[in-house]
């Protein structure tokens, strides 16, 4: 098969479904495996070059709406015609292990799929034995935009993800995948700690410098804050277990080690 895939999650799920050799294109943004960067990109995400797209005859495009202004691709592919296929957009991160098992069903291997999925919600597992017995849990923000501020609530991977790293999320009581507000009230829910993963945002640009230009930044003086990488945070993708390691450590160093870098890779012993 030729396969084109339209963002980063649908790669990186394409990759452990074991079906990297059959890329032939990708976004912008797509960039794990590092192999990956070699492929034809085809343009940001939110603005795909059909013509390019459509010269690679692909025998499948994977389209995804887990980020808002997708529909207009999938117009696109329904106007002219192109194989297409829409990944799942998962809230919790046990639908990420259901969305791969899917895409292993699309192909024709479900055995895989079940074994993949097995795996993965088995190591989320672990993290959820482990910190069961957590008696303090940090108070957690996540700022994935800045302008204006944008936070996950109840309906996203980063409050359950929060949860088995033995965290809380501050904004957890918020029905929705998203919440924007403002910096001031996330500071005035008392975070323990900030977490600030811009979505698409280049990470060298996210810097100290950058974040403490916010008005009242003296606010970030009560609380341990970090910035980590976007990318094993804020896609869905099983890179999700990285930042489940990574968020981990930071907020029981004493519990949980620092990640080894091979929780992104174990799916492929599989």
């Amino acid at each position: 098969m030729r396969i084109v895939s339209l963002c980063p999650s649908n790669t990186e799920l394409l990759y452990y479904a074991g079906l990297g050799k059959q890329l032939v294109g990708v976004d912008n943004y797509s960039d794990w495996p590092v192999e990956v960067k070699r492929l034809p990109q085809l343009g940001p995400d939110l603005s795909i070059d059909m013509d390019k797209t459509a010269s690679l005859k692909p025998d499948m495009i994977y389209a995804s709406l887990s980020v808002p202004g997708m529909e207009k691709n999938i117009e696109e592919l329904e106007k002219r015609r192109l194989p297409y296929t829409i990944v799942r957009n998962p809230e919790t991160l046990s639908e990420v292990g259901t969305a791969l098992k899917e895409i292993c069903e699309g192909i024709g291997n479900p055995d895989r799929g079940e074994l993949l999925e097995k795996a993965y919600l088995e190591h989320l597992e672990q993290y959820r034995q482990q910190s069961s017995g957590i008696q303090h849990r940090p108070a957690v923000y996540w700022e994935w935009w800045p302008k204006p501020v944008f936070t996950p609530g109840a309906r996203n991977w980063l409050t359950e993800l929060t949860e088995l790293a033995g965290g809380v999320n501050v904004f957890a009581g918020e029905d929705t995948a998203s919440v924007q507000t403002t910096w001031e009230e996330a500071a005035g829910r008392m975070p323990d700690t900030a977490l600030f993963a811009w979505v698409g945002v280049d990470p060298e640009k996210v810097t100290k410098k950058a974040i403490m230009q916010r008005p009242r930044a003296e606010l970030l003086e009560t609380m341990n804050w970090h910035i980590v990488e976007e990318a094993l945070f804020c896609r869905p993708s099983p890179r999700l277990l990285a930042g489940l390691a990574k968020a981990a450590h930071l907020l029981h160093p004493d519990r949980f080690p620092v990640p080894d870098g091979d929780e992104d890779a174990f799916l492929f012993r599989i």
